[in-house]
């Protein structure tokens, strides 16, 4: 978390040495300058961001007051939302997605029960769990099976295998992150957030979204 804040007050502090000589609305005029130039920052970056939440987050925060979230679980969030931002930032764009590929992923959107995770997973959940969900360094025991979208399997687990999140591909882990042990999920995963336009060998084409179904059995920090 510190990070990334950092970062974005340190955009906004040449507002602080820009005013000229002090007046009465002074506090008020810096505060509201602050305000707008987050406010534009976040809308170019973050159009869908709630803004009630934000202010109460700020809020809360500035009033040194018991913030609705654990500090664990902010920074979890925020660097969950970094390694996005950064997988995206160093990702082909989707708007240089094959036609294929846009086409596949529209109509697997229009499925029922799926829902668009923010780096364009597709989620379809098969089950339902209960249980903790894994950070982005830990360790997590799932079986799961692998498809190409015309349905071939292309790898799969005979049992559950313990996996790294830091050593999957990135559909993967940002996806992991939010599933509770004991769901079971279908995840649409575009190219981007899998081998790209490398592809991988004979058994995936480069610009090839992938189809995985993956049960969570446990996770090991």
């Amino acid at each position: 978390m510190p990070r990334y804040w950092l970062m974005t007050l340190l955009c906004l502090a040449p507002l602080a040495h820009a005013a000229p000589a002090p007046s009465p609305d002074a506090p008020h005029d810096l505060a509201y300058s602050l305000g707008a130039s987050l406010g534009e920052r976040l809308r170019q970056e973050m159009p869908d961001l709630q803004i009630k939440a934000l202010i109460e987050g700020l809020r809360t925060a500035y009033q040194g007051k018991p913030l609705a979230l654990s500090d664990e679980r902010i920074e979890q969030i925020l660097t969950q939302h970094q390694a996005q931002a950064d997988n995206t930032q160093n990702s082909p764009e989707s708007d240089t997605a094959s036609e294929p590929e846009r086409d596949f992923l529209l109509k697997e959107k229009q499925q029922p029960q799926a829902r668009e995770l923010a780096d364009g997973i597709i989620l379809t959940e098969l089950k339902p769990g209960t249980g903790a969900k894994p950070d982005a360094q830990d360790s997590v025991y799932v079986s799961y099976v692998g498809r190409l979208p015309d349905g071939t399997v292309f790898d799969h687990s005979n049992q559950p295998q313990w996996f790294r999140l830091d050593s999957v591909i990135a559909g993967w882990r940002s996806a992991l992150v939010q599933m509770p042990v004991g769901a079971k999920w279908r995840l649409v995963i575009p190219s981007s957030q899998a081998y790209g336009a490398e592809g991988a060998g004979d058994l995936i084409d480069p610009d090839t979204p992938l189809v995985f179904e993956i049960e969570l059995f446990s996770i090991r920090k």
